[in-house]
């Protein structure tokens, strides 16, 4: 994904409300695959695929690059359901913390990619109307044409692109669609090249005007990752559903981002320093630093399955790793994944795995095993589940799973506890 944008659903799960209240609401998610029949290896395969595309997008934004919008659909991992229109028509969309406009495909359709539900015909909903050019929402579209109605076009590195017209209508959630957002601005996409990964669109929850957090005029939001691996539900909660659910949760304060950039929608987080083992490795922080100019700096996406590492801190960790893994180096290849040990016959539990904590501003992220580490045991690898990049770096959705995250946009804070997704 690239471009930045807010939406309460972008990570490519399926979710299904089950409470709401004027000022609230409960979404439940699930991972994109989770009714698929992938083996453990090939469900690791194609996230780690996902976030090397949408890592490279995302690098694209940062000065001195070449620019393409970073909003690739199709390097999400969870996805939410959601309605739109009158009467209602489902809309599956990729749950997108790095970008912020919404969009799906529309009718009539000059170029579209399969989704799993029908492609919404703007035609039979009697709550539709097109936004005009002189709207606020159409000024926020980094890229827009003005003639008879707004039209927007985005474009990504690896060729998709999504282009049509911007329009206002009612959104609905619940079983029942039962809550109703009237007015609610979105991209009807009638010529789309690509695919969405068993979506129909992107739902960004970016801090930009256009995310459906800035529309709804939420002030915060939660979500908590299951892993990739486990059938059960994740879950979105929106507004005054959304909190901590201990006194031991921690905080970290979101950093300023650049302004008028295309990276003004990212959630940008102060990292100070990473300890693997009991060693806090010598990273300086010039490494982990935002710049005026937009360059550098961490972003916690929900879209990035596997955690990037700017490459001066990525070489570190990976060096700490290797002298304190004392099991056989091997190929990753298979999985899209740099550093990997041979498997025991005794399986992982038999290995010493450092610990890996990573220090943000007032807050350490220490993070259980499965939240860094891969084990594949039919190829018989275990595997650090990160990526090496340049220019920026991105907390993943592995690294955030089983967690109760909180955004809240009120107090400049994202704050993070350990939690059974299920119960929250």
């Amino acid at each position: 994904m690239s471009h930045v944008h807010h939406l309460t659903i972008l990570l490519f799960l399926l979710p299904v409300l089950v409470k709401c209240s004027l000022h609230g609401a409960r979404v439940k998610l699930k991972y994109v695959d989770s009714t698929t029949e992938f083996s453990k290896s090939e469900l690791i395969r194609r996230a780690t695929h996902r976030s090397l595309q949408r890592v490279s997008k995302l690098v694209s934004l940062v000065p001195s690059n070449n620019f393409s919008v970073a909003c690739h659909a199709s390097t999400a991992s969870y996805v939410v359901d959601i309605s739109i229109g009158t009467p209602p028509v489902l809309l599956s969309a990729i749950l997108d913390t790095g970008s912020d406009l919404i969009w799906t495909q529309c009718n009539p359709c000059t170029a579209c990619f399969a989704q799993p539900n029908p492609i919404f015909t703007p035609a039979n909903s009697t709550t539709f109307s097109k936004i005009p050019c002189s709207a606020s929402l159409c000024k926020s579209l980094t890229k827009s044409t003005c003639n008879s109605e707004c039209d927007y076009e985005y474009s990504y590195g690896d060729g998709s692109s999504t282009k049509g017209f911007m329009g206002y209508e009612t959104f609905s959630f619940g079983a029942d669609n039962l809550v109703k957002f009237p007015g609610i601005g979105f991209g009807c996409g009638t010529n789309n090249i690509g695919a969405t990964d068993n979506s129909s669109g992107i739902v960004g929850m970016g801090r930009g005007a256009l995310s459906l957090v800035s529309q709804l005029n939420v002030s915060k939001f939660s979500y908590c990752f299951n892993s990739i691996h486990n059938k059960g539900s994740s879950i979105l909660l929106l507004g005054s559903w959304a909190n901590m659910t201990s006194n031991t949760s921690k905080s970290t304060p979101f950093m300023p981002n650049p302004h008028g950039s295309p990276m003004s929608s990212f959630y940008y987080l102060s990292l100070e320093g990473i300890t693997v083992g009991e060693t806090l490795l010598p990273i300086p922080p010039s490494v982990f630093q935002l710049t005026a100019e937009g360059s550098g700096g961490l972003i916690i996406d929900s879209g990035t399955t596997v955690t990037a590492l700017e490459e001066r801190a990525f070489i570190m960790v990976t060096r700490a790793f290797m002298s304190r893994i004392k099991l056989p180096q091997a190929s990753g290849a298979s999985l899209g994944l740099s550093l990997c040990f041979t498997l025991p016959d005794s399986g992982m539990k038999s290995v010493d795995i450092p610990k890996l904590i990573f220090h943000f501003d007032g807050a350490d992220l220490d993070m259980p095993l499965e939240n860094y580490i891969v084990e594949d045991t039919s190829n018989r690898l275990l595997c650090l589940g990160m990526v090496s990049t340049r220019g920026i770096s991105i907390l993943g959705n592995m690294q955030q799973q089983n967690m109760n995250i909180l955004y809240d946009m009120e107090k400049g804070l994202l704050s993070f506890e350990p939690a059974v997704c299920s119960k929250l």
